[in-house]
């Protein structure tokens, strides 16, 4: 089902929580909606789910409009599911008997799929891989056991556009990557429109086609995930997403000089040109390279952080802090005087 948001706004009294958005959800297709608290990303859900209303602006499903200042179809009138943070899942009722409920109420429900109730159920619980806990309650599932119900219960009836707000926050990490990976494998195998609010930047990368960033009530941008890591359109973008260093200095072209190391150019292509009139340079933490003798941006080792496979350091240059990723083997430690160059860029010097 294809659903477009045109000019949506919100208020709560005095206060917008969304200024004006415009976006297209395509039939199948996975978005992911992140930002930091308070951005909106919610209210859009909400929005979307009938649990509120537009002030202003218009919602359209398959081309009707659901929503909009004078009009208003409630939730139970569109075809969509939800996965909630908190699983709520009735604590009187067996796995089975969730996942077969939305099987008899839900508007939309196929003469098929009724008819065939019992064999939708074994189909979704094996989807996600709980067909051996088919008679258990709630209570003696663990956290992870109950949104995998939660997901199977939602896409049951086979819903056109399944809404999930923040469904992996209540998990631990282990248990989210588990479930990260299974909600992109069902989403291949049934192809329903997903919509994905998370404040985890990672979740989004890694399972979106499409990713929106919030902030403030408005879109920032809207790309795939490589469009959003690796070619971030505003400052925000690049600090939020990928974690980017912004860093002073002159452009000329797409040759950058830092402005603490007046003898040095990076090649930077592709950078976006807003970064370029401010004079700043988004240099993610793993383009980086830390050494303790050469070229480059000379600094002290602040702090390391051990992360198996690599060190996250934290490195002081000119009164500012450079968050960079390095290799585990690197023999700095904590107040070592220290180097930080782009990846490659000791391949091009240029002395001012």
């Amino acid at each position: 089902m294809k659903t477009e948001l045109v000019n949506i706004k919100k208020r709560f009294g005095s206060f917008e929580a969304l200024k004006g958005i415009n976006l297209t959800i395509e039939d199948g297709e996975f978005v992911a909606i992140v930002g930091p608290s308070g951005c909106g990303k919610t209210t859009l859900l909400r929005l979307l789910s009938g649990f509120e209303t537009p002030s202003e602006g218009e919602l359209l499903m398959n081309g009707e409009t659901v929503a909009s200042e004078s009009s208003f179809m409630p939730p139970e009138k569109r075809n969509i599911g939800l996965v909630f943070q908190s699983f709520a899942l009735w604590p009187h009722m067996k796995v089975k008997e969730q996942v077969k409920f939305p099987l008899k109420h839900h508007r939309f429900v196929s003469s098929e799929l009724k008819k065939n109730a019992d064999a939708r159920v074994e189909e979704m619980l094996k989807i996600v891989g709980l067909s051996h806990l088919a008679d258990r309650m709630p209570s003696e599932l663990s956290g992870g056991q109950k949104q995998r119900v939660a997901i199977a219960r939602a896409l049951s009836p086979s819903p056109a556009l399944l809404l999930m707000d923040e469904p992996l926050s209540s998990l631990d990490a282990k248990l989210r990557i588990e479930l990260r990976n299974e909600i992109q494998l069902i989403h291949r195998q049934i192809k329903t429109s997903i919509v994905y609010v998370t404040h985890d930047q990672s979740e989004a990368l890694a399972m979106a086609d499409k990713i929106v960033v919030m902030k403030d009530g408005l879109i920032e941008q809207v790309g795939t995930p490589k469009e959003i890591y690796f070619h971030p359109k505003t400052e925000f973008v690049a600090t939020f997403i990928s974690k980017a260093n912004m860093m002073k200095g002159v452009w000329h072209g797409d040759e950058f000089t830092p402005m603490d190391a007046p003898d040095v150019t990076w090649i930077m292509p592709d950078v976006d040109k807003s970064f370029k009139l401010a004079g700043l340079c988004p240099v993610r933490p793993e383009q980086f390279h830390l050494s303790d003798a050469g070229c480059g941006l000379r600094g002290i080792v602040k702090n390391l952080l051990f992360q198996g496979r690599e060190v996250h350091a934290i490195v002081e240059v000119g009164g500012e802090e450079i968050h960079l990723i390095t290799d585990m083997h690197c023999p700095v430690r904590i107040g070592d005087t220290v180097w930080v160059n782009v990846v490659g860029a000791a391949e091009k010097m240029a002395v001012v």
